[in-house]
């Protein structure tokens, strides 16, 4: 089984950055190998799907990657509540692991949060959605790019920021929503 991210059309006629941002998201995840990240099967500009009423779409951009059978971390965490320290320090180990790796490959997220780790059957990570991934210059960054809960100070503040510094802002936000 695999899942796949379809890209709507208007989503890519929105903007320029609309188009780099699928672009990145294929060239990151065809560099990172690691068990910690959802991996990338396929790719392709020419996906084609017909709808309920029996209108075909053609030329759709789309991305095949693993499919993680149990879900979101955030579904996880609504679920089950208060998961305390020693589920806490599970799944960070597991998080601290894999973005350490993606770091040393000069590749950050800046948009970690619960909505992008997936988490599969036997309670394992998988960092997915790198549509704000950056691997160029990642130590003086100026975008302003995250979702606003997980957000690191200096991002709002349009400040020039690390970005291996706010991975791991959002990961500790992360943390405490995990064993709250």
């Amino acid at each position: 089984m695999v899942a796949i991210k379809v890209i709507k059309d208007e989503f890519l006629r929105r903007d320029s950055d609309s188009i780099l941002s699928v672009q990145n998201e294929i060239t990151i995840l065809k560099n990172l190998q690691h068990p910690g990240l959802i991996q990338l099967i396929e790719y392709g500009d020419q996906g084609v799907v017909q709808k309920p009423s029996g209108r075909i779409i053609n030329n759709l951009i789309y991305i095949v990657m693993e499919f993680v059978a149990g879900g979101l971390l955030f579904d996880t965490c609504q679920g089950l509540g208060s998961m305390g320290e020693n589920v806490g320090r599970y799944f960070m180990n597991q998080l601290l692991e894999t973005v350490e790796y993606m770091h040393n490959k000069q590749v950050v997220h800046r948009d970690l949060k619960l909505e992008n780790i997936l988490v599969d059957e036997d309670m394992n990570l998988k960092v997915a959605d790198f549509g704000f991934a950056c691997y160029k210059n990642i130590n003086k960054l100026s975008s302003y790019r995250g979702t606003m809960t997980y957000m690191a100070p200096e991002i709002k503040e349009g400040k020039q920021y690390d970005g291996t510094q706010v991975d791991v802002f959002s990961m500790g936000v992360i943390l405490f929503i995990i064993v709250q």
